[in-house]
Order: structure tokens, then sequence, then C-alpha cells
């Protein structure tokens, strides 16, 4: 991945790696020493020998910078890379969390319908139970009723033989008192 494919918070980080890496470049080249500087250059060896001095130094810091560079890709890249890593464990963290989220709420929701289904389960077998008990004594009082109403309609029923038997009495009485009379 080149400088101009990194994302602008990682090339920040490559430009501040580069800034730090050209320093050390920089204390490589040192200036003439004071000697070189007080003492003219008096022969084309001596100069000579100063501009292949100079150039090597130069060549140096030319490799120097380029290793830097290049190490300073490397460590966008690693930077990268651990960020891409980061990231990665951030979703993976959030979607272990919304799935244990979602497990709870099903967990609730089971639970809240067999809370209900239990309720509802109990308030059926109460009123079936209260059906049951209404039915019997209704029955009760309906056979008690019809006890009562066949006990009067018996009492009636004796109480109007009694009464047919009595007149039957009487009549044949009368009847055997008049036979008895007229033939007498």
């Amino acid at each position: 991945m080149t400088q101009r494919e990194q994302p602008p918070k990682v090339q920040g980080q490559v430009e501040r790696e580069a800034e730090k890496a050209e320093k050390p470049a920089e204390k490589i080249v040192s200036p003439p020493s004071e000697e070189a500087r007080e003492r003219p250059a008096t022969s084309l060896s001596d100069i000579l020998l100063r501009a292949e001095k100079a150039y090597a130094a130069y060549v140096e810091a030319q490799k120097d910078v380029a290793t830097a560079y290049r190490e300073s890709e490397l460590e966008a890249e690693r930077v990268y890379q651990e960020s891409e890593q980061q990231a990665k464990h951030a979703r993976d963290v959030g979607i272990r969390q919304a799935l244990k989220g979602r497990d709870e709420a099903v967990e609730k929701a089971v639970k809240a319908r067999e809370e209900t289904l239990a309720q509802a389960e109990q308030a059926y077998k109460s009123a079936r139970e209260q059906a049951e008990k209404a039915f019997k004594d209704s029955e009760l009082k309906a056979q008690n009723a019809y006890d009562d109403n066949v006990r009067q309609a018996l009492k009636t029923c004796e109480s109007a033989i009694a009464q047919a038997a009595r007149k039957r009495e009487a009549t044949i009485e009368q009847a055997w008192n008049v036979y008895t009379k007229s033939t007498g």
C-alpha cells in the first residue's frame, strides 16, 4: 500500500513517522569542522577530496532517507493492520452482545408466554370448577324441587283419595240408610 492509498489518519501518522525518520538522517550529515571552515581550500585535490566526502555523505543520507521512508511505510501498514484487527474485534464483540441481547429477550418472551399460559390454564380450571359447582347446585335444587313437588303431589293425591274414600263411605252409608228405611 503506497502512501497515497493510505486513509487520512494513517497518512498523517506516516508523515509524522517520516519526519521522525528524517531527523536522524539530518544528524548524520555533520557540518564541516572548524578547521575545515577556517582553512581555505588550497589545492584541487583537497577540494576534490572534500567534494567526494560530501557526495558520499549525500548518498548515505539518501539511503537513510529511503530506509526511513520504507520503515515509515511498514509502520503505517502495521498500524493499519492493527486498526483493522481492532475494528473486526469491535464488530465481533458487538455481534456477540447483540446475539446475547436477542437470546435474553427471547428467553424473557418464552418465560412470559409460559406464565401467561399457566395463568390462563388456572383461570380455565377455576371457571370450569365454578361451572361444575353451579351445575351441581342447580341440579341439586332441581332434584329438591322435584322431590318437593312429588311429595306434594303424593300428599295431594292421598288427601284426594282419602276425601273420595270418605265421600264414598258417606254416600254408601247414606244409600244404605235410605235403602234400609225404605225396606224396613
